[in-house]
């Protein structure tokens, strides 16, 4: 028998002290907390004894690290009112470090009795929910220290920790689709040797299945359904679920520093696994449902701007300090460097609205961890006012959703130049704005969310067939086309252009001002077989091919030039917004663009509907300040893009651009042999392809 003794209310969760372990909870407006200790099949169930301030806690001796536990919250049942309290139900602990076993379907998950969400169940749910873990934290970190790239200097990889190395025949077995599985030499150096500066891993916070996907027998693959804001997800260790996860993600992060990449984590805090009323009770609903979530109507129903069922009250003091201490958890004990927040937007809510100056915001800008690491909003949530593109506040970064939609556009000929030139160069008529810099824009094409770039050129319509939803689900905004043929195809002519239009949105995307993204295997042209919503596919539909065709190895070799190109050149790197004036000393502008005939290009081409051709001259000397005081030099670049089916011809400008060029890339073709040109020259340039020109200047 275990006897509890008087705990501190602070800090939450369980941690291991001399002689045991304290163990604090918030239940606020709850009648009594029980700690739930699992040994040897058996549950033991000790009362917490102190409550302070709504944290129910106990100094509970003899508790050791691998031990499973959770809470039962005895307190009113109402839910029309919102109380939801069941004791009957096994809870997470919402601070937990490790989290071991999977959500089993079985109606004693639900809080309330089958078809009747306001009748309580009293079926207990301990044998089919997943336990909080006892974790000793412990680990020798041998030095490691956050990266700290810059903004300017940073390529995002986005990657899936399983889907990466499920199917990587170079990684043992038993590591593939693992924490050791992603930080493997044979996955590193496809990364270092690509070029890119940071991995960003989609949802590593423990999730479970949704209840619908388990009824069909799927699972969620993507992971954007958390139980455990603290605990890394136990399926990606291969070390085990008692503890061991948290030792092998740390392991990865040290391990992908030592190769210099940057660590980001995709975090979901806009909802939890509970889904809406009829969901499970699994933590959060079971220890304050009206403290955890944003309700309506007197508490009887959710505000779900998510599209998941729930929303977190971010803004009221717990909840919002449960956020900042699983940031900062992430940040000092797991060394990460960075966050990616799906669905941004509802975290800034209030009963007002949208207020990117409120408590969430002024909680991570006034804390001296957080605000020093990558921040990156998905700017969009579904409730009215959240598309908010622009609008959060330095030093945030956010996910540019423009210029995924203009790019598209303009490569498959449905749009003229028009907004191009802003996305090429920062957004600055989105981000320009309360001292921004053109790094506010994280550009890209395609994300885990909608089609591959391969996908995109391959299928004008989702095929998501496999979701067993009817293909209802995902989005048909998708800006794509097939070129002739829904699908693969063996005709020659429509493979090599799709080919080449992956180059071109490549070439688009990585020479832009702003921090490139691209999506884990699009280097290779990865294909999903036409899903654009793939979140419940943990097959080969979702994981990476690693066995290429010679045209995949050619494309891979073609994004690592690229790559290179733009971290040997400034120019590509703009720490400020170009001015299109003159830099001080020179009478060529910073920018300057240009139509097919060497000339500048006028309003009235800017805003035609035909106009299909553009040139951008970027001037090698740049605005920007090296630390010891002097000008950021570089070469000039002029960058020839060309959206139209037709062949067409651009005249290379003169004096005092340049009197020469050097071709460095043309998308015409995967490898390409530098040619020099004199200015003047019009040069061909073919249906739907990029060119990229190095501009000398001599007296």
């Amino acid at each position: 028998m275990i006897h509890p003794r008087p705990g501190d209310w602070d800090p939450l969760g369980v941690h291991l002290i001399e002689g045991g372990a304290n163990v604090a909870v918030w239940a606020q407006g709850a009648d009594a907390v029980e700690l739930c200790v699992f040994s040897g099949g058996t549950e033991q169930r000790i009362a917490l004894p102190d409550q302070t301030y709504g944290v129910f806690s106990g100094h509970i001796p003899d508790l050791s690290a691998g031990t499973e536990y959770g809470f039962r919250v005895h307190g009113p049942w109402d839910p029309l009112r919102g109380a939801r309290w069941n004791p009957a139900k096994l809870l997470a602990d919402p601070y937990a470090r490790a989290i071991s076993g999977r959500l089993t379907l079985h109606e004693a998950i639900f809080g309330h009795a089958d078809g009747n969400d306001l009748e309580i169940s009293n079926l207990d749910s301990a044998p089919y929910v997943p336990r909080s873990v006892v974790v000793d934290g412990h680990f020798d970190w041998e030095g490691d220290q956050p990266l700290g790239t810059a903004w300017s200097d940073t390529i995002i990889y986005e990657t899936h920790v399983k889907g990466a190395t499920a199917r990587h025949h170079d990684i043992p077995e038993h590591l593939r689709g693992t924490y050791a599985g992603l930080s493997h030499p044979a996955f590193v150096n496809h990364l270092t040797h690509l070029g890119v500066s940071a991995v960003e891993l989609m949802p590593v916070h423990h999730f479970v299945d949704e209840v619908h996907l388990m009824h069909d027998g799927l699972t969620n693959y993507w992971g954007y359904n958390t139980l455990g804001y603290f605990a890394p997800h136990a399926a990606y260790s291969s070390r085990g679920e008692r503890g061991g996860q948290v030792t092998e993600f740390k392991q990865m992060v040290k391990d992908l520093h030592r190769a210099g990449l940057e660590v980001i984590l995709d975090v979901v805090y806009n909802h939890t696994c509970e889904a809406g009323q009829t969901g499970p009770t699994l933590a959060f609903r079971g220890l304050n449902n009206t403290g955890y979530y944003r309700t309506l109507n007197g508490g009887r129903d959710y505000d779900d701007v998510t599209g998941c069922g729930n929303t977190l009250n971010a803004g009221a003091p717990h909840i919002l300090h449960m956020i900042t201490d699983s940031l900062r958890y992430w940040v000092e004990e797991m060394h990460v460097d960075g966050f990616r927040f799906d669905l941004a937007s509802a975290l800034t809510r209030d009963n007002a609205g949208v207020d990117l100056q409120g408590r969430f915001i002024a909680a991570i800008q006034a804390d001296p961890v957080l605000r020093r690491v990558k921040l990156i909003a998905e700017p969009w949530d579904l409730g009215p006012g959240g598309y908010q593109v622009g609008g959060f506040p330095a030093p945030w970064t956010e996910w540019n959703g423009r210029y995924r939609d203009n790019l598209r556009d303009y490569w498959r000929g449905a749009t003229a130049i028009g907004e191009l030139g802003w996305r090429l160069t920062g957004s600055a008529d989105i981000f320009d704005q309360e001292g921004r810099r053109p790094f506010a824009s994280v550009n890209f094409v395609t994300a885990h969310d909608g089609f591959t770039l391969r996908d995109l050129v391959t299928y004008s319509h989702k095929h998501n067939e496999a979701n067993l939803e009817g293909n209802r689900d995902g989005t048909d905004d998708n800006r794509s086309e097939n070129y002739g043929v829904e699908g693969e195809t063996a005709d020659p002519q429509i493979n090599d252009l799709r080919r080449r239009q992956i180059r071109n949105m490549l070439t688009t995307l990585i020479l832009s001002t702003g921090v490139p993204m691209l999506l884990g295997g699009d280097e290779f042209g990865r294909t999903q077989r036409g899903s654009n919503n793939a979140y419940c596919q943990d097959n080969q539909t979702s994981w990476y091919n690693w066995t290429y065709a010679d045209w995949q190895c050619d494309l891979y070799d073609f994004t690592r030039d690229l790559l290179h190109i733009r971290r040997e050149h400034a120019a590509f790197r703009q720490h400020r917004f170009f001015e299109g004036e003159p830099i001080a000393g020179s009478v060529t502008k910073d920018l300057t663009w240009f139509g097919g005939d060497g000339r500048e290009l006028s309003a009235d081409a800017w805003n035609s509907a035909d106009s299909r051709t553009l040139g951008m001259f970027l001037y090698g000397r740049t605005r920007d300040i090296n630390p010891d005081g002097s000008e950021v030099r570089d070469d000039s670049f002029l960058l020839i893009l060309h959206s139209g089916a037709e062949d067409t011809h651009f005249v290379l400008p003169r004096d005092p651009y340049a009197t020469s060029y050097t071709s460095v890339l043309d998308t015409r073709e995967a490898h390409h042999a530098p040619q020099l040109i004199t200015a003047g020259t019009a040069i061909p340039v073919m249906g739907r392809s990029a060119v990229l020109l190095r501009a000398h200047h001599t007296a």
